[in-house]
Parts: structure tokens; C-alpha cells; sequence
């Protein structure tokens, strides 16, 4: 077994010939299992594209990483717990082994960012280093939207990428699955603007809150990083767990409490004054009736209550293919101090869909 062989390859690029020569010659004629492993994903579809040295020789494989109700059962931790757990090192194994068991965030987060060799701190620019290798502007771009942009208009300005570059960057990116380009729900489908989002959720974390924190991990400040990211948690937090949410929900699609539904998205207008985190419909192409509208509530300790219906009920109307037979659904971490939603979904409920 060659475990991680993108960086093995990064350091020794002759090693694919090595590999082929040593096959053809001995291993392919020998009771021999050759098991080459990497977690990037870009690098490892290419060995076997035409032209490499390994082509026609593979079996590709793809594992998927750990799911949030896996990640808690292995480190021993309730739902909330796990799903914050998700939020910061993702469904990488590799990076799952680091926690002790039932260890919350904080303690693990100040140990690993102690020490500048950390996987923690190492792997997310490894993983950018594999995938971008001397691309700056696609770097740049990614970096903007690990900093929180999602608007295509705010990604330009801080990213300072010009137009024709920003679009090849973009296509770039959701090419290689680092970035999504995600599309309002709705039954009319178009006209807002689309946004962009770090598709993995460790590095999403790491590009927020590590990678540009490394020169002072490097110092043995690491220390100054954990209260940066502990004064901008809740806000993180609130947003990131958006699309866990949805992907929670649509493993329980379709249920009779989410009527017809099949497929689940979001909703935003172009002006931005309009916004609803969950929006089902039955159509991936989003022309048919919406099912149900939701909000996600993430908070600590204050639980989804009447003025958080409120302003659903009020926005409910205003996504096209909603109306006031939508059913309602309520996300939060702390519960509910109403009880008119039509769904409540807690931490329990969505790590129970990764269970089913």
C-alpha cells in the first residue's frame, strides 16, 4: 500500500514510472493487491487519464469521507457536539483521528494549533499546494470565497481578479470540487445571482480561520488563532451548517413530512432582501410547486422562537412557487419556544439521516 500519494508524487515525480515499470515487469504477474491512496481527488483521477504512465493499469475507487453520525460515534460525542466537530475537520479520517474522545472543540483546537506540524494546520495547504499548484489567481479567487464571499460582485472586489480571469477561475475551481456554484430554489428558477461556497467543510475552515493564520501558528502563537476564531464561531457556525442542514434533510426525501419534496435548496433575491435558508421542491429543474420553506437557527443557547416564525411566515410568500399551504420548517441547535412550526428538526434529527 502507498498511502497519500499526491504528496509522494509532489516530491518524487518519477515514481509513476517506477510504479509502471515495476508492475509490468514483477507485480502484475505476482499475487500481488497494489493499493495507491490519496486524498486528493484531481490528482489521483489523472494517474489513469491517457498519456500517464499508469493509464489502463487502475481501478479507480472513490471512498467517501465520514459522515457527521460516523465522525460522532467514533469520537464518542452527542449531536451537537459532532456536528461542530464536522464543521472543523470534516469527514477527512486522517484528521478524525487527532480528537480524543469525547473532547469538545476548544481543547482540541488549542492542542493542535500549538504545534505548526499539526495535520490540522498542514493538510488544508497541502491540499491547496496539489490542486493549484502555481495557479495565483485561482488561489486568490478561493481564498476570497474561504473568507466568506459568496456574491460573484464581492468575490471580484476581494479576490481583485478581473472579470474574464474571475470566470476561468470559477470554472476552474468547481471543476477540481474545491468550490460550488450554487442557484436560488425556486419555481421560477433564474434571476438572482448565483453564489459560491467551499464545498468541503475542513476547508472551508482551515481557508477561514488557518491558512491565513499560519504565520502565527509558526510562532507558537497559535494560541491568538483559537481566540480569532472563538470571536467569530457563532457567526461561522450559524452559516457553514447551512449545507449540512439541507443535505441532512434531502437524505429523508421523500417523507410525508416534507409532502412531495425531493430536492432542497435555498432562496435569495438579487437585492439580497429576501432570504430563506430551506426552500423543497420535486423538480431538480425547479419548475413544479414548493413543498416546504425553512430556517435554520443555529445558536448556542437561544432556542428558534416566535419572532424567528415570524419572519419565515413573512418570507414564505416571497419565493416563487410558495404559498400559505408551504409547510414550515424550523432548524435549531437549542430548541423551540413555538410550537406552530409544521417540522422541528434539532442536532438528533439531522445526524439521525446519516443513520437511517
Amino acid at each position: 500500500m502507498i498511502d497519500e500519494l499526491p504528496y509522494l508524487i509532489e516530491s518524487e515525480p518519477a515514481i509513476e514510472g517506477t510504479l509502471q515499470k515495476a508492475w509490468d515487469r514483477l507485480l502484475s504477474r505476482a499475487h500481488v493487491l497494489l493499493v495507491l491512496v490519496g486524498s486528493d481527488l484531481s490528482t489521483m483521477e489523472a494517474l489513469g487519464e491517457h498519456g500517464r504512465p499508469l493509464y489502463g493499469r487502475l481501478r479507480e475507487i472513490v471512498v467517501p469521507p465520514l459522515t457527521p453520525a460516523e465522525l460522532g460515534e467514533l469520537l464518542g460525542l452527542d449531536a451537537p457536539a459532532a456536528l461542530d466537530a464536522y464543521l472543523v475537520i470534516g469527514g477527512f479520517p486522517r484528521l478524525a483521528s487527532l480528537p480524543r474522545r469525547r473532547e469538545g472543540i476548544w481543547p482540541f483546537l488549542s492542542r493542535e494549533l500549538a504545534d505548526p506540524t499539526s495535520p490540522l494546520a498542514v493538510i488544508g495547504e497541502r491540499s491547496v499546494n496539489a490542486e493549484l499548484p502555481g495557479e495565483m489567481q485561482e488561489r486568490r479567487v478561493l481564498a476570497a470565497i474561504g473568507a466568506g464571499e459568496r456574491a460573484y460582485s464581492t468575490i471580484e472586489r476581494r479576490s481583485g481578479v478581473e472579470h474574464t480571469s474571475l470566470v476561468r477561475a470559477l470554472k476552474a475551481l468547481q471543476e477540481k470540487r474545491m468550490v460550488l456554484r450554487q442557484t436560488p430554489y425556486s419555481s421560477r428558477g433564474r434571476g438572482s445571482p448565483p453564489r459560491y461556497l467551499v464545498a468541503d467543510p475542513y476547508l472551508r475552515f482551515w481557508l477561514r480561520f488557518i491558512g491565513p493564520n499560519l504565520e502565527l501558528i509558526e510562532r507558537g502563537r497559535g494560541d491568538l488563532v483559537v481566540e480569532r476564531i472563538r470571536a467569530s464561531w457563532d457567526s461561522y457556525r450559524g452559516r457553514a451548517i447551512e449545507p449540512l442542514v439541507r443535505s441532512a434533510i434531502e437524505r429523508r426525501l421523500p417523507g410525508p413530512d416534507f409532502g412531495e419534496a425531493l430536492f432542497v435548496g435555498g432562496y435569495w433575491t438579487r437585492d439580497g432582501r429576501v432570504e430563506v435558508d430551506l426552500v423543497g421542491g420535486r423538480d431538480l429543474d425547479r419548475g413544479g410547486a414548493i413543498d416546504f420553506v425553512g430556517s435554520v437557527k443555529w445558536r448556542e443557547r437561544q432556542p428558534f422562537d416566535r419572532r424567528d416564525l415570524a419572519a419565515l411566515i413573512a418570507a414564505r410568500p416571497q419565493v416563487p412557487g410558495a404559498g400559505e399551504s408551504t409547510r414550515l420548517v424550523g432548524v435549531s441547535r437549542s430548541g423551540f419556544a413555538t410550537n406552530e412550526l409544521d417540522i422541528e428538526l434539532g442536532p438528533e434529527e439531522l445526524l439521525a439521516a446519516w443513520r437511517a
